[in-house]
């Protein structure tokens, strides 16, 4: 049950934690009709106008733990949806005068617009909403600063303009735009985006007795607690039913190594390329930027690399993928790739805490530090991370000269890099991109904030071994698999 302070974080918190606890207990369809009831059993509401407007929105929060669309019941097409009944429609009117307008004699602004959506009246400049355009020369003109550009924050928040309002002024997103970063999840003061989730896929396979192996993310240290290390999120994915556990910063030592190689070979031909680490970021080129698509590395990602070193391992084994991204929902479960391509399903870290509540596991503090990543691959979480431990594996192998790297932080850095190499003018010769401000540390999956979590990742870490990229991959070398991409 929610109390009177609950935020958008503890009503969704709240739903995951009671879908996977019924989920675990074999009763979900007897308990979905009641669970609206019982976080929000009323007679006052708690986050919203009133207890039927907020059981809907738990109801809808529910299809999207189910991975079903909350309007048609179906499964979700994209990895980014929206909740009908928690979108307010924010009639917001796009540029407005504020008190800051001096009535000025030069009247800049009435004049910079076409519409003549402009007038004075006794104290200030009015824009007409009904004849504005919301072209932004006003806002241009101003000398004062007086018109304020207040955007839906969902809009604003998305790097691709992949969002827009219907006639009722409801979101729409635009699946051949949207590129699955989550801005507008985070951006959304209402939580009215959401992303759709596989955790009782996960857990019917957990309770299947299938060889279940959990694959976390370089950005899981520090995420659970100062003293939960990647040994003590083993400790407690075994307890919850998950053959095994993985760090992906074994697979990141993978992808250095390989792309190493292929980043000298691209160097020699003259070719520029684009790291493939990002789905977001991958996403990015091939919906806004497709003549460059031939650019993006073909070396398959850390998650990736990760399942496919598993499978090598244990052919039966079905790879589930913990971490901060939503992108890579998108990259392994909404599209289906041949088996062994990639992980079977994609969690992240606020639904795998929900798990560990629902199987009343705590985690405990390990008394060894085991790792199998070096330190460069559990860098990858982090902006810039990829390059270092490119040029690492470049100096371990010794094929060839240190390259100049375009490190992009952010999804405004990675358009304009793009479009530098698109222009032909870009100096540097490869691209890294992380989408998320920050890298995979800051992403809309995680449990806190990038600043609360770098603190106790980099104590964590700080205890790493002085472990190689080589090394740290020559303890598999007896298992083959592919390094490339098979099919895109």
């Amino acid at each position: 049950m929610l109390h009177e302070n609950s935020t958008l974080v503890d009503v969704k918190h709240e739903v995951l934690y009671r879908v996977a606890k019924a989920a675990f207990e074999g009763e979900l369809e007897q308990a979905e009709s009641r669970i609206p009831y019982e976080i929000v059993p009323g007679p006052n509401p708690v986050f919203r106008c009133c207890i039927y407007k907020e059981r809907e929105v738990v109801r809808e929060r529910i299809s999207l733990a189910k991975n079903r669309d909350p309007m048609t019941g179906e499964q979700c097409n994209n990895t980014v949806v929206i909740l009908p009944a928690a979108c307010e429609g924010c009639p917001i009117t796009r540029y407005v005068v504020t008190d800051n307008c001096q009535k000025c004699m030069v009247k800049k602004c009435q004049n910079s617009c076409a519409f003549g959506a402009i007038s004075m009246t006794k104290d200030k400049a009015y824009i007409d909403p009904a004849k504005c355009r919301e072209c932004g020369r006003c806002y241009q003109a101003c000398p004062y600063n007086a018109i304020a550009d207040l955007q839906r924050p969902c809009k604003k928040s998305c790097p691709v303009d992949a969002i827009s309002m219907d006639e009722n002024m409801r979101v729409r997103i635009d699946n051949d735009k949207c590129i699955r970063c989550g801005a507008c999840i985070q951006g959304c003061p209402f939580g009215a985006v959401s992303d759709s989730s596989r955790m009782t896929e996960v857990i019917d396979a957990l309770l299947s007795g299938k060889p279940v192996y959990a694959m976390v993310a370089p950005a899981g240290e520090g995420q659970f607690g100062p003293d939960i290390s990647m040994e003590s999120l083993r400790v407690g994915l075994k307890e919850m039913g998950f053959k095994d556990m993985f760090e992906v910063a074994l697979g990141a030592d993978y992808v250095a190594d390989s792309e190493a190689k292929e980043w000298n070979e691209a160097h020699k031909e003259g070719k520029k390329m684009t790291t493939s680490c990002c789905p977001a970021f991958v996403h990015m080129i091939r919906r806004h930027f497709p003549q460059l698509a031939e650019n993006i590395s073909t070396t398959i990602s850390p998650m990736a690399a990760t399942a496919r070193l598993i499978r090598a391992i244990d052919s039966e084994a079905v790879c589930v993928f913990i971490g901060p991204c939503i992108a890579k929902k998108s990259e392994a479960g909404q599209v289906q790739h041949i088996k062994g391509e990639n992980a079977d399903l994609v969690l992240t870290f606020e639904e795998i805490d929900a798990m560990f509540k629902a199987k009343d596991i705590t985690l405990k503090p390990a008394e060894e530090y085991a790792q199998q990543g070096s330190i460069y691959g559990k860098n990858f979480a982090k902006s810039g991370g990829v390059t270092k431990a490119v040029l690492e594996a470049v100096r371990e192998q010794n094929v060839g000269e240190e390259f100049k790297v375009c490190t992009c932080n952010g999804a405004d850095e990675c358009k304009k890099a793009l479009m530098m190499l698109r222009a032909g003018r870009l100096p540097e010769d490869f691209i890294e991109g992380m989408v998320c401000e920050g890298g995979c540390v800051n992403g809309p999956g995680s449990l806190k904030t990038a600043q609360k979590a770098t603190a106790d990742r980099n104590k964590l870490i700080g205890k790493s071994d002085a472990r190689t990229i080589e090394g740290s991959v020559a303890e598999y070398d007896k298992y083959e698999f592919e390094m490339h991409r098979t099919e895109e």
